[in-house]
């Protein structure tokens, strides 16, 4: 046990995330003929991927996790190449990537924004490694070079030069401009780049309807709960919350620092708490996710699968029991004063989603953390049709909105209440 412990220390995280692309892998081939999963990656590759295109509907379950598993191991490929260490944000950009591989990411169409990143790096002669992952979150964007194969009025090759040119821009353009949005919502928007990358779609969703070419929304989505996947998400996640507890040595106090952390980015829970204590955080925040959208009656779709593994991922940056908590019942508050159902798709991926907005309840408190969460259910249904659901992380977007309009408003009471309170101390 010491030399097995030996050998795998500085690669834990490294092999967790190499041993969950096995575990899909080898679901997917236990679900799927090989030829099947040929036909349905080539399905996927061909189809449009805007919101909302669920791959388990679409292709079934065993292509969607073969996709999700190539997606999340081309990540995995990237980070050992350019010799990152596999930190907290590397298991937030690593599972947001596998999640959104159940719904718009494909091992092609994010290619092209890849490479507009490296060659942003290479023309300011930088290291790749300062902004890989930019690049990675940066493939949210990644519908919109299909769409334009679709929707270019040239021939099918023209259009796919054309296409993957602007995915090559999308990369070349979004490092700096995710930079500038960060200091917008001050931190308090884990999804900065879903933020950044909608501004940017935004943009260039207007230039093509100027030209006449208009994108609309999908609705391809899975309804119900089958069992199978609700056991083995329940059993992936007991067993990383298993695997956390025993690489602490049994210790859970670490697991209490994390909740006590704000979350405000940046919060890297693997490099200020330990491994064991984030897979144990991972590990309850992914049953959380699941059980809530169980309990509401809600589809365990390949969107709301996907999601959930993204929020897994952020477990390790800047999400914990206390700070999404508040989020989530605001979201759940809001289908009460609201056309919208717990059981709306939308507001399914909102909940989950809201986690984005953590730093908010952490920070500010729990009151601040419902009315976010509310906002949040609200504003998200919205957003998608800005951009012709051409931007995956619309949460992150229209969390940034709520990030914007809410913190300095709730700052402003924050500074108040403090100088009130000092005043008082000194009178005393």
């Amino acid at each position: 046990m010491e030399k097995w412990k030996k050998w795998i220390e500085g690669r834990e995280l490294k092999l967790f995330s190499l041993a969950s692309v096995l575990v899909m892998v080898i679901a997917a081939f236990a679900l799927e003929t090989p030829s099947g999963l040929a036909k349905g990656m080539k399905l996927i590759v061909v189809s449009r991927d805007a919101l909302i295109t669920d791959y388990f509907e679409l292709a079934g379950y065993g292509t969607a996790l073969l996709n999700a598993a190539l997606v999340c191991g081309i990540g995995i490929f990237l980070i050992t190449v350019y010799q990152i260490p596999f930190t907290g944000l590397t298991m937030a950009a690593l599972f947001i990537n596998a999640g959104f591989g159940f719904w718009g990411k494909n091992p092609i169409n994010i290619l092209p924004i890849l490479f507009g990143t490296m060659l942003y790096a290479r023309v300011h002669k930088s290291r790749m490694s300062r902004y890989i992952y930019t690049a990675l979150f940066g493939t949210c964007l990644a519908p919109l070079i299909t769409e334009l194969v679709f929707m270019l009025p040239f021939g099918r090759m023209m259009n796919l030069v054309a296409a993957v040119a602007v995915g090559i821009f999308i990369g070349f353009v979004l490092p700096p401009l995710s930079m500038h949005t960060a200091s917008m919502h001050m931190g308090y928007s884990l999804f900065n780049v879903g933020f950044s990358a909608g501004v940017l779609a935004f943009a260039m969703v207007c230039v093509l309807r100027s030209f006449g070419m208009e994108s609309d929304s999908v609705m391809i989505w899975k309804y119900g709960a089958e069992w199978e996947i609700a056991i083995g998400l329940y059993a992936y996640f007991i067993l990383t919350l298993l695997l956390g507890i025993w690489m602490s040595g049994g210790k859970v106090k670490r697991l209490g620092r994390i909740m006590k952390h704000p979350g405000r980015a940046v919060t890297d829970f693997v490099l200020m708490d330990g491994i064991g204590a984030t897979l144990m955080n991972m590990g309850i925040l992914g049953i959380i996710c699941e059980t809530y959208i169980l309990l509401v009656g809600g589809d365990l779709s390949g969107p709301v699968v996907g999601s959930i593994l993204a929020v897994f991922g952020f477990a390790a940056f800047g999400v914990h029991a206390r700070n999404y908590l508040p989020l989530l019942i605001g979201v759940y508050l809001s289908t009460f004063f609201t056309v919208y159902t717990p059981q709306s798709p939308g507001i399914q991926l909102a909940a989950i989603f809201a986690a984005g907005l953590a730093p908010i309840a952490g920070q500010v408190g729990v009151v601040a953390g419902v009315v976010a969460g509310f906002l949040n259910a609200v504003i998200v249904v919205c957003t998608k049709d800005m951009y012709g659901g051409l931007n995956l992380y619309n949460n992150g977007f229209g969390a940034g909105w709520v990030a914007i309009v809410m913190v300095p408003v709730a700052e402003s009471f924050m500074k108040q209440f403090k100088e009130r309170k000092r005043e008082e101390t000194d009178e005393a």
